[in-house]
């Protein structure tokens, strides 16, 4: 856990980790590569703001905010990010517009992988991990309910809340299937794939204190080769020239960028370089003496201080 050190030290943060125990590598690993380490330990300490997202399949994002701000909620845009708000209140998940399904309770920083997508209407998308629904209800929106979306969750559980949220928000153009995402059948061609794989997840430590001691080695070790099989297999899905977007929610390089650069290493691909509207570092080419492609430079790693959100990474890969 984090505690707060009673007086400040010079040239440091005023926030000090606890021991580790057992083989948990925590958070201190990362302080290398990312940027203004103190502000980063601050913002992890503090909670995460409440922010949705307007679903344009029902209803423009000016008029939910109207409809909310008529009510006494205090909604501030995004930049760039015209349906996306933060919320000063939190009980607006309480409202009739979310149970109608105008709007999805996210993090911002989960935004950010559709927009590097950027699926268009009438197109194959294939989402590979797609519950419980946020990202899948922003394609759709982005698609405008037209072509093809398969959304995969081998969850029985995970699929239950993907399909709720699929029928709140009126999503129509939908196909949900079971697969392994690793074993999704090779029959289909799709335009654009999203992977946001499953990891290690210390993005997400505002709402779950106990990852600020990070993960195991060994649950790193073993969530790379799943993601591993699952960009390999995410790339052979695609259409050539098609666009794959791999993100996750954790900082470690072997879940991210080491990633990124298995696939490079093996397949014709390269990284798209991301330009997106928010704050973000570049992805890194070297970690613990390992170097990665170049390439993977123009990869966004996103940090909780950024945009006061949670952490992310995203990589946008085109098929040659």
């Amino acid at each position: 856990m984090l505690n707060r050190d009673s007086s400040p030290r010079t040239g440091g943060s005023t926030l000090q980790f606890s021991r580790l125990q057992g083989s948990r590598v925590g958070l201190e690993r990362y302080h290398g590569i990312i940027p203004d380490w103190d502000r980063f330990i601050t913002t992890c300490s503090t909670p995460l703001p409440t922010v949705i997202r307007a679903n344009t399949l029902r209803i423009a994002p000016s008029e939910l905010r109207t409809r909310l701000e008529e009510k006494g909620f205090t909604l501030v845009p995004y930049p760039g990010l015209p349906w996306l708000f933060r919320v000063e209140e939190d009980c607006v998940t309480k409202t009739i517009e979310h149970w109608l399904g105008l709007f999805y309770s996210q993090e911002a920083t989960q935004a950010l992988p559709v927009l590097a997508l950027a699926p268009q209407p009438g197109e194959r998308v294939l989402d590979m991990c797609a519950a419980p629904g946020g990202k899948t209800t922003q394609i759709a929106a982005e698609m405008e309910n037209s072509g093809l979306l398969v959304a995969n969750e081998p969850n029985g559980r995970r699929q239950q809340a993907l399909l709720s949220n699929l029928n709140r928000l009126s999503v129509l153009n939908a196909a949900v299937t079971a697969y392994r995402g690793e074993m999704f059948p090779l029959g289909e061609k799709f335009d654009r794939v999203l992977i946001d794989a499953p990891c290690s997840a210390e993005g997400t430590l505002r709402k779950s204190p106990s990852l600020r001691d990070g993960a195991t080695e060994a649950t790193i070790r073993r969530l790379a080769g799943i993601q591993r099989r699952l960009i390999l297999r995410g790339y052979e899905l695609l259409k050539p020239g098609g666009v794959l977007v791999y993100s996750t929610c954790t900082f470690a390089p072997e879940e991210d960028e080491a990633v990124v650069s298995f696939l490079l290493s093996s397949r014709d691909a390269h990284v798209e370089p991301l330009a997106l509207p928010l704050p973000h570092s570049p992805g890194i080419t070297a970690w613990n003496g390992e170097e990665f492609s170049p390439e993977v430079a123009g990869c966004a790693r996103i940090y909780p201080h950024h945009f006061d959100s949670g952490g992310g990474f995203i990589a946008r890969i085109r098929r040659g």
